[in-house]
């Protein structure tokens, strides 16, 4: 399965502009052929926690997640977008959505590890662990961002099956080993496929990283992109997790009881 992942520079609080750049990349990845775009945290809204939380009218969301499921369906093409969302007890939370080829949402996922003071003061944390989905017959979870840097997040979604994680990201510059040594580590010892995507250029002041990577369930990258704007591809094989486990069985093998007599 051919993945396409959108690396950018978001214009904070511009949703149109954004948009503009996602159906962009969204015809390009198309025209290759890949089954899904996977695109950077709070992208469409440019990562901006303070001024999100300040001067973005929540009201226009439905609007928004209703023009991305039309970009979707018209150019025939999954996306993973990253945008606040309210829940109902009025807290604000960032969140994760996969939607199908024809602009149906097949899962969501709200951050649970908030990241520096900007974000623990704009939102509050999830708490409801990543849900799995079969998505063309691998199955396919997401965290967001500073979530896959614990390896409990991302085992909690290999331990309910997933073989492919899909990762939203706001990494900034300065930060290279969590793409290149971290993720790399997350994917081989839950052997799983992880696909990081991240912003690009500077927004708000803060400069990214960019640096989005796919590494594969053996740890090694599939593809990796520099510092610039791109739209990274790369082919992921179904069955390679599967081989993984089999070889080297990390997750049958673990012992779940005894870690916690240990108090962990």
């Amino acid at each position: 399965m051919l993945l396409a992942l959108l690396q950018a520079n978001a214009a904070v609080l511009d949703p149109d502009a954004n948009l503009d750049s996602l159906e962009a990349a969204a015809a390009t990845a198309a025209a290759r052929g890949a089954a899904v775009l996977v695109t950077p945290e709070l992208f469409l809204v440019g990562y901006a926690p303070r001024r999100i939380r300040s001067g973005l009218d929540p009201d226009i969301l439905p609007a928004l997640r209703q023009r991305l499921a039309d970009i979707a369906r018209r150019h025939g093409i999954a996306l993973v977008y990253s945008l606040p969302r309210l829940t109902a007890q009025g807290e604000w939370q960032i969140s994760a959505t996969l939607l199908d080829a024809q602009g149906a949402s097949l899962l969501e996922y709200g951050k649970v590890h908030l990241f520096g003071p900007d974000e623990r003061a704009a939102f509050s944390p999830a708490t409801q662990p990543p849900a799995v989905v079969d998505f063309h017959g691998i199955p396919t979870s997401m965290v967001i961002c500073f979530d896959v840097e614990f390896p409990e997040t991302v085992r909690a979604a290999a331990s309910r099956g997933a073989e492919l994680l899909l990762v939203p990201t706001a990494l900034a510059h300065g930060f290279d080993d969590v793409p290149q040594v971290l993720l790399r580590a997350r994917a081989l010892e839950s052997q799983v496929s992880i696909a990081y995507a991240n912003h690009s250029g500077v927004e708000d002041g803060l400069r990214f990283l960019g640096g989005s990577v796919v590494a594969g369930p053996d740890g090694k990258l599939l593809a990796a992109a520099g510092a610039g704007a791109t739209v990274l591809f790369a082919e992921v094989d179904p069955a390679a997790a599967r081989r993984e486990r089999a070889e080297v069985p990390y997750l049958a093998e673990r012992r779940p009881d005894l870690y916690r007599d240990w108090g962990y």
